[in-house]
């Protein structure tokens, strides 16, 4: 899987790219994360890529030029079926566990563009969708972000645990084991704090199995 993120910060995004499991996957090549920066791409001599916003305001606004040659520097192939832009918008589509399983089965690149400040020019998206490609602008939550370089980070993290090998086996993602949200423990059995004790539910210590997946299934989110 190919990741490219284009994003204003990215000393933001890289750190993250490189430790514990995404960054195994990342020197393993089992998936491959290009960073852009759209000041490259532009032609103000303070390497702007943003103006005000018509119709007044404080804000911001991502300009239409720089993004659109970062995407074509890309090379993308127009009309590829496995190939996905995704917009980060306060606004957009809620991206959820289902979501990335989808991302992860049916593309092979995916294309991030991270908003900032008051957000991206309206045409951007419809500029893109003219030029063939498959466009969606989604929401990690129901929240707004000072902007989308977080939100591409969980994307690319929810989504490449779900390829096959990055996290070793299978058998690993906690959803297909576990369940989403089921309590989990470790050693020591009990937890002595204050007064208080506290103890690992005893089911989980039976060694009967059958008891236990109806425990957790009982107790998922």
């Amino acid at each position: 899987m190919t990741f490219d993120i284009i994003t204003l910060f990215p000393e933001v995004i890289r750190p993250y790219l490189e430790g514990s499991i995404i960054g195994r996957a990342v020197k393993n090549k089992l998936i491959s994360v290009k960073v852009l920066n759209p000041r490259d791409f532009s032609t103000d001599k303070h390497r702007k890529a943003d103006g005000r916003a018509y119709g007044g305001g404080p804000g911001m606004v991502m300009r239409v030029e720089p993004l659109i040659k970062a995407f074509r520097s890309l090379k993308l192939k127009i009309k590829n079926s496995k190939l996905k832009i995704l917009i980060t918008a306060a606004g957009g589509k809620s991206f959820d566990d289902a979501k990335a399983l989808q991302l992860a089965k049916k593309y092979d690149h995916l294309v991030i563009l991270c908003g900032h400040y008051e957000g991206i020019d309206a045409r951007v998206p419809k500029i893109l969708k003219d030029m063939g490609f498959s466009v969606e602008e989604v929401s990690i939550g129901p929240y707004v972000l000072t902007g989308g370089e977080l939100p591409a980070l969980v994307m690319i993290d929810s989504v490449s645990r779900k390829l096959e090998g990055v996290l070793g086996k299978s058998e690993s993602l906690e959803e297909n084991r576990l369940g989403v949200g089921v309590p989990a423990y470790t050693r020591p059995e009990v937890i002595k704090h204050g007064k208080k004790r506290y103890a690992v539910p005893k089911i989980l210590l039976s060694g009967h199995h059958k008891n236990i997946e109806e425990w957790r299934k009982r107790h998922k989110s």
